[in-house]
Parts: structure tokens; sequence; C-alpha cells
């Protein structure tokens, strides 16, 4: 019963956070650096930033998958006029087989863009160090990314939506979060179905023993 109830407590904290997010998305965008320090606040809003892309410091976000097939998302630093701090621009995915090695040049876009999408926070944790040969993370960890890129970094990603200017060589856009309730519902009637089996079984094999 205990859990059951659980499954419902679960599925309350899912649907306030798909209000959230539904809020935020559906919210104007504003520019990237405006958004609050407390990433907490800013985390799904829809943003925009306009500057150069740093194709030479960008970061390989391995071990992605998008429909079944293996691949890397494209971490590209935008420089922002008179900032001296970049925001990582999560470009999208690309194929790689082993889902860590890519031809990073077959991918580059223009340098000079408006880029439009919702704010993704540092959320990960990179396991030892971060290859500089590779240019590659497994985490969305900020200090990780910030060694790599050699520059600093905002607390932000900019995570380029299917929304943007598609443009043919381009990676594949990333969509935006799914809003659903999951599995809580289901969970939560099976846990009270075994609940409701147990007392009746017990009942029953307590009077068939005496």
């Amino acid at each position: 019963m205990r859990l059951g109830v659980w499954q419902l407590a679960r599925l309350d904290q899912k649907r306030a956070f798909n209000a959230t997010l539904s809020a935020r998305l559906a919210a104007p965008p504003v520019d990237i650096i405006a958004l609050p320090g407390d990433t907490s606040q800013g985390h799904y809003r829809r943003v925009s930033a306009s500057g150069t892309l740093l194709y030479d410091r960008e970061v390989v976000y391995g071990g992605r998958s998008h429909a079944g097939s293996p691949g890397v998302d494209l971490l590209t630093p935008i420089k922002m006029a008179g900032r001296d701090t970049v925001v990582m621009v999560n470009r999208g995915w690309a194929y790689s087989a082993d889902a860590a090695q890519v031809d990073n040049s077959r991918w580059k876009e223009k340098d000079s863009v408006n880029v439009s999408g919702y704010a993704e926070t540092f959320a990960g944790t990179e396991r030892g160090s971060a290859p500089e040969k590779d240019r590659r993370v497994h985490a969305l960890d900020r200090a990780a990314v910030q060694t790599l890129v050699g520059m600093p970094v905002a607390p932000y990603v900019l995570t380029q939506t299917s929304d943007s200017a598609r443009r043919d060589g381009a990676p594949s856009r990333l969509e935006t979060p799914a809003l659903t309730e999951g599995s809580h519902q289901s969970y939560a009637i099976q846990w009270f179905s075994f609940a409701l089996v147990a007392i009746i079984g017990g009942v029953a094999l307590s009077r068939r023993s005496r």
C-alpha cells in the first residue's frame, strides 16, 4: 500500500513538473544572458543568442542516441559581443558508430548565427579527466567542458531545437522535452492490486487453516 501511495506522490510531482515545463516553453523567448543566476528558475526557458560560433573550441558530448542509432551531440561555444563568457550551444545530434568519435568539420555551419531553443543546465559529473585530445565529455559537467573550451562558460547550455533555421549538413536538432506522466499511475494500480490480493488471500488462507 505504501508503494502505491509513493507512486501517486511521484505522479503529482510529475504533473507539477509538466505544468512548469509547459509554462516555460510557452513563454516568449529571452536572451540567454538575461536568465537568472539560479539555474532552477531558468531551466527549460525558451532562449536565444546571437554571436559567432567557435568551432575550434567545440566539445563532443558522447554516448548519445537518436532513433536507435549511436551518436554524439555537438556542443559549440558561441561568443557574444562584449562578453568574455561563452555559452555552449547544443547544435544537435550527429551519427557516430562508437558514440564517441566524429568528424566535426562535416557538421560545420555558418560562423555568425542567431540561434534559438531552450535552456539546459550542467547537471552531470564527468568521471575522471575529460580527454583533451578527443575534446569529449560523457556528462554535462560545466567544469570539464570549461577546461576543454579554455574560456569561461555560462551556467546554461542553449539546446538548439528543431524549430530553429535548418540548413543542409546541420546536425539533427533536438526536440523539446516531452510532456508525459510516465507509468506512475499504472504502477500505483499494480501495487494496490497486489496489496488487495495479499489481504484477500491472507483472509482466505486464515479461514481455511482454521
